[in-house]
């Protein structure tokens, strides 16, 4: 098993995509964040999105069982929603029976980091460590990958303001909903300097116990308040606190009158990066609303934002 290292886990997927001599298209399930598919229009690479299933949340595995025994694809990157730590083995398993030289990237950047690569069929087991992740280091990104599979690392130049330029861009294009076109530029961190391995594992354990404790005081304010039927099940709630609910926008307008914040990830991108219509994510989309549960909140504000979601119910 390799253990690579980059400053972004979005650097350690180009490196994947572009060390391979396979331009066949992937599968991408349609809630991912949109750097994902723009890291596979970076490096040139087709992909096709994939619906959720409405209840997982995650990928749907039979569609994407039924589109990989239509026709042949380079992979498929397997995201866990906010974070749902249930890996589908099976699923890895059988997709690699029906197509032996498909890659698998297990794609855990939500979820709450490991050192310890999972023994399944999946070629990469992604990490990162970067804004709003559960290890925040405002950098880095780590990877799992088995020893058969070719890691060249690309020296790319980097402009910051490529980096807010695309995301203003993306940004905008989620908002109104349209076609995103795609224009290279310097947006990818991808060189070197980044920590020493052994230091950057000791800061990840060190935040990482930290993170989990503030959570945990977190969502136990949300928990004891919020209606349980509004509530996602336990296994989401570690990245941040997830609620559905009918009149999202009405509640997140009412939480930012207040000066308090929450979050609308992530909106299905079937339609925006790519073709194609995504129900289960459009509708989950329409109904989430994310509480934030890390150091930049406190256990006022959460409950703060309880009264004013119990008083928009």
């Amino acid at each position: 098993m390799q253990l690579i290292q980059a400053p972004r886990a979005s650097a350690i997927l180009y490196n994947i995509l572009t060390s391979r001599a396979d331009s066949r298209p992937w599968l991408l399930p349609a809630n991912i964040c949109p750097i994902v598919p723009i890291t596979f229009l970076k490096a040139q690479i087709p992909f096709q999105f994939v619906d959720i299933s409405p209840t997982t949340l995650n990928m749907d595995l039979d569609q994407a069982a039924d589109l990989i025994k239509l026709r042949k694809f380079g992979g498929l990157l397997y995201a866990h929603t906010y974070g749902e730590p249930s890996t589908p083995l099976d699923f890895f398993s059988t997709a690699k029976q029906l197509s032996p030289e498909f890659l698998i990237i297990d794609d855990r950047c939500l979820c709450t980091p490991d050192f310890e690569p999972l023994d399944s069929s999946a070629g990469v087991i992604l990490y990162s460590t970067g804004y709003a992740k559960i290890v925040e280091l405002n950098s880095g990104g780590y990877a799992f990958l088995r020893d058969d599979i070719e890691y060249q690392p690309a020296s790319l130049p980097f402009n910051p303001d490529h980096h807010d330029e695309i995301e203003k861009r993306y940004k905008q294009a989620i908002q109104k909903r349209e076609k995103f076109i795609y224009q290279d530029s310097d947006w990818l961190q991808i060189d070197p300097p980044f920590t020493a391995w052994y230091d950057y594992s000791r800061q990840i354990e060190a935040k990482k116990k930290d993170s989990l404790a503030r959570r945990a005081a977190l969502n136990h304010v949300y928990e004891s308040n919020l209606p349980k039927e509004i509530q996602l099940p336990l296994g989401y709630q570690t990245w941040r606190f997830n609620i559905r609910v009918k009149n999202k926008s009405k509640i997140l307008s009412a939480i930012f009158n207040a000066d308090l914040f929450a979050s609308s990830h992530y909106a299905p991108l079937a339609g925006i990066m790519a073709d194609g219509f995504a129900p289960h994510a459009e509708a989950l989309a329409c109904e989430v609303v994310n509480l934030f549960n890390d150091e930049h909140f406190d256990e006022n504000r959460a409950q703060q934002v309880c009264d004013i979601i119990l008083r928009n119910l």
